[in-house]
C-alpha cells in the first residue's frame, strides 16, 4: 500500500512526539529551574553569583555526605531487614528494638547526640580504662553526620526491605529450597532480587528525603549547603536572596535524583 502525502506529512510529527514519550517529561522540570538560576545570575550577579560560587564547595559536601551514607543505609538496612524476619528469636528482637527506638527520636536529636555525647562516652571509658587515644578522642563532623544519618535511616530502610521481602509469595522460597538451595542461597539468589525491583520506588523516595535531610547536619559545624547558605547570610545580611539560591540549588538536586530513580525504576521493570 502507498503512503499517501498525509501520511508524509505527519511523519516528523509523529518521530518528534516518539521522542518526547521516551523522554521523561519531568526532566523539563529541572532545565526550567536551571534555567531560572541562570537568568538569576545573569540578571544579577551580585549577590547570585557570589552565593554560587560561595556555596560550590556546600554542594559538594551534600552530595557526598548523601551518597555515601545511603550506601551505608542500604547494607544496613538489609541486615536490619533480614534481622526483622529472622527465625532466630533473639535476632528479631535486638533488630526489632533497634528499628523501634531509632525511629522514635528525631533526626536531629541523633545527630546532636553523635556529635557532642558520643565523643564525651568514649572519652570517659578512656579514662576509665587509662587509654591516652580514647581520653584525646576528638569527633570528626562529617564522620559523625554520616554515622547519624546512617544509623537513623537505616532503621527506616530495614522495614522497606522487610516489607519487600514478605511480599514474595512463600512459594518462591519453598521451590528454591526443593532445588537444594539452602536457605542463604535461596534469599541471595531467588527472593532478594525480586524484593529488591518491589520496594525500588520507596528506596528512591528514602534517597531524596535523606538529601534534603542532610541539611541538618549543618547544625553539627558540617560545611554542607544549608551551613554555607547561613554563613553567607550573616555575612552579607540578605536572607531572600540567599535562601532563593540555596532553595533553587536543593530543587535541581533532588528533581535530578527523582529522574534518576525514575529511570531506573522503568530499567528493572519484568516486563522489559
Amino acid at each position: 500500500m502507498s503512503t499517501t502525502t498525509e501520511e508524509k506529512n505527519n511523519q516528523p510529527y509523529a518521530s518528534i512526539n516518539n521522542i518526547f514519550r521516551r523522554i521523561d517529561s519531568l526532566w523539563l522540570l529541572v532545565v526550567a529551574v536551571l534555567l531560572i538560576i541562570v537568568l538569576l545570575i545573569i540578571l544579577k550577579p551580585d549577590p547570585f553569583m557570589r552565593i554560587l560560587v560561595y556555596a560550590k564547595d556546600g554542594i559538594l559536601v551534600t552530595i557526598y555526605t548523601t551518597l555515601l551514607s545511603f550506601a551505608l543505609v542500604l547494607i544496613l538496612g538489609l541486615f536490619g531487614g533480614l534481622g526483622r524476619i529472622s527465625h532466630v528469636p533473639f535476632i528479631r528482637r535486638i533488630a526489632s528494638l533497634y528499628i523501634e527506638i531509632v525511629r522514635g527520636v528525631p533526626l536531629l536529636v541523633q545527630l546532636i547526640f553523635w556529635y557532642f555525647a558520643f565523643p564525651s562516652i568514649i572519652q570517659d571509658v578512656g579514662t576509665a580504662l587509662n587509654k591516652p587515644a580514647l581520653i584525646n578522642y576528638k569527633a570528626n563532623p562529617l564522620a559523625m553526620a554520616i554515622l547519624g544519618l546512617t544509623f537513623c535511616y537505616g532503621a527506616y530502610m530495614s522495614e522497606v526491605y522487610r516489607a519487600g521481602i514478605e511480599s514474595i509469595p512463600k512459594g518462591q522460597m519453598e521451590a528454591a529450597r526443593s532445588l537444594g538451595m539452602n536457605y542463604f542461597q535461596a534469599m541471595r539468589h531467588i527472593i532478594l532480587p525480586q524484593a529488591v525491583r518491589v520496594v525500588l520506588p520507596p528506596i528512591g523516595n528514602e534517597f531524596i528525603t535523606l538529601l534534603k535531610d542532610s541539611s541538618l547536619v549543618s547544625v553539627v559545624a558540617v560545611a554542607d549547603l544549608t551551613r554555607r547558605g547561613r554563613e553567607f547570610m550573616a555575612a552579607n545580611f540578605i536572607p531572600v536572596q540567599t535562601w532563593l539560591m540555596v532553595g533553587l540549588l536543593y530543587l535541581v538536586l533532588t528533581l535530578v535524583s527523582a529522574r534518576v530513580v525514575r529511570w531506573l525504576e522503568t530499567k528493572s521493570r519484568y516486563e522489559r
